[in-house]
């Protein structure tokens, strides 16, 4: 096979790149035959019946629209060339091209099993997750030198959540994560004949009706970061019947900005200071504005603020009056009594949006989201270059991710060099792309299991990059599938 651009790309950068979220095509027929083995014929056939049952294109026009039945996935969202899709189909083909990819290792995460985390029957939810995590395991255990393939891990409860993490990392010896962070939940009100919506988005970390510490707690107990990889597709404001490029845009990014937001802001970072997460497909740019965003909320909105600069105390009524019949509408002096009384009260509850992250200052709030938050940014993605731009005020943490196996990447074989023109047109320096390409995916899993790439090909590089200091810590993530 010949040389591709690719691998004189690798060859060239001096040091190994990471594949943090590629992906590939489960085979349908194989899968039901781990959901058999795990859950019965009777469920397995439940869910054959559910992938087959009609939907949008099998209605008419004036059907869809009266529904406002979303447009689905793209015509045809599997790579087109032959030996691409053999790649993504067969985890042993993808091993053998890595190279030719100019990828040293990649995580592979699901297209089948991306919604089996979200389905709403708590028993096929759970059964589907658990045949898929066997069938990953055992798929991609001959391969474990160059892949490593991601758990799916279902969050509708903390408890769900940590029996299936459990068996994925204790049982099956998997070592990365995936969730859907941005939860729907309905709304309790609404289900008693409430106006208003029917449901709401649950961020884990802010105002939930469940405690997921236990959960954040054992991520770090097992040494495995939070992976999370879900959309905001079928929420109310992305309805297009006929658009999916207007459904599309953007998605990734507006779960990802719920879900690190509310991470954020409900104080996980600050209570589990050695948790990794990273929001994937959604890109840098939300980031850059989110870290921005909280910082300038604080500045105005944390409590000592409040009270010095929007304290009903500071305004003087009388002067106010005097105002008002000076500079007011002949309405506006008539009702100005009234005007003022109807202002804040001095007795005004003071809230306090950040009494999660502690005595906290922009510096400290700024290092909290750059060192534990990670972005997975695809390679046509040139806004990727603004969480590298040190005039932003604050660096936040790349990561590329190759998107290999879905409709967008229309040649395996093109994803590095296309990461690379980056570098080529001057908006990421040689050391921000080994960061963005190799030392961010290392810190994001090897701080939390310094022993992630023991057996892989990028293994001297990773320990290298680690140092002794974080060889030496970790809890139980002693275990190494690799």
């Amino acid at each position: 096979m010949a040389t591709s651009g690719a691998a004189e790309i690798r060859e060239q950068l001096g040091h190994p790149v990471v594949d943090c979220d590629g992906h590939w095509q489960e085979s349908l027929p194989v899968f039901l035959d781990y959901l058999r083995d795990t859950a019965g014929t009777s469920l397995a056939d439940q869910f054959a019946a559910a992938r087959r049952a009609g939907g949008w294109s099998d209605l008419t026009p004036e059907q869809r629209m009266h529904q406002r039945l979303r447009r689905p996935d793209v015509q045809w969202p599997v790579p087109a060339e032959t030996e691409d899709l053999a790649t993504a189909m067969l985890p042993g083909l993808m091993a053998e091209r890595l190279g030719e990819l100019g990828i040293d290792f990649a995580i592979v995460y699901p297209t089948l099993g991306l919604g089996l985390s979200g389905l709403p029957d708590a028993e096929m939810r759970a059964q589907a997750c658990r045949a898929y995590n066997r069938m990953a395991a055992e798929v991609f255990e001959p391969h474990r030198q160059r892949l490593t393939p991601a758990a799916v891990i279902p969050l509708t409860t903390p408890q769900e959540a940590l029996a299936e993490l459990d068996y994925a990392v204790r049982t099956l010896h998997l070592k990365v994560m995936m969730v859907r962070g941005a939860t729907q939940r309905p709304v309790p009100a609404h289900a008693q004949g409430a106006a208003g919506a029917p449901y709401y988005m649950d961020s884990l970390g802010l105002d939930s009706p469940y405690d997921y510490d236990p959960l954040w707690r054992r991520c770090v107990e097992l040494g495995v970061a939070i992976t999370s990889h879900g959309g905001s597709r079928t929420w109310a404001d992305r309805a297009s019947v006929n658009n999916f490029t207007y459904n599309h845009i953007g998605h990734f990014a507006q779960a990802n900005h719920v879900f690190a937001k509310g991470i954020f802001l409900g104080g996980v970072t600050r209570r589990f200071p050695l948790l990794n997460f990273i929001f994937l497909e959604g890109g840098a740019g939300y980031a850059v504005n989110l870290l921005h965003d909280l910082i300038g909320h604080w500045e105005k909105l944390n409590v000592a603020s409040v009270r010095a600069f929007r304290s009903p105390h500071l305004t003087d009524r009388a002067r106010l009056r005097e105002l008002i019949e000076r500079h007011g509408s002949p309405m506006m002096r008539a009702r100005r009594d009234e005007m003022i009384a109807s202002l804040p009260q001095p007795e005004a509850i003071v809230l306090d949006d950040f009494q999660y992250l502690g005595d906290t200052t922009p510096v400290e709030m700024a290092d909290l989201f750059s060192r534990r938050f990670y972005f997975g940014c695809e390679a046509d993605d040139p806004v990727t270059a603004w969480a590298f731009d040190a005039r932003m005020g604050a660096r936040v943490k790349a990561v590329f991710s190759s998107d290999i196996s879905h409709w967008d990447v229309q040649s395996m074989a093109e994803v590095l060099p296309e990461a690379f023109e980056m570098v080529e047109k001057g908006w990421l320096s040689e050391s921000d792309f080994r960061d963005f390409t190799f030392a961010h995916a290392v810190h994001l899993h090897g701080e939390m299991n310094p022993r992630f790439f023991d057996g892989t090909t990028v293994e001297r590089a990773a320990r290298a990059e680690l140092g002794p200091a974080t060889s030496a810590q970790g809890g139980l993530s002693g275990h190494s599938s690799a």
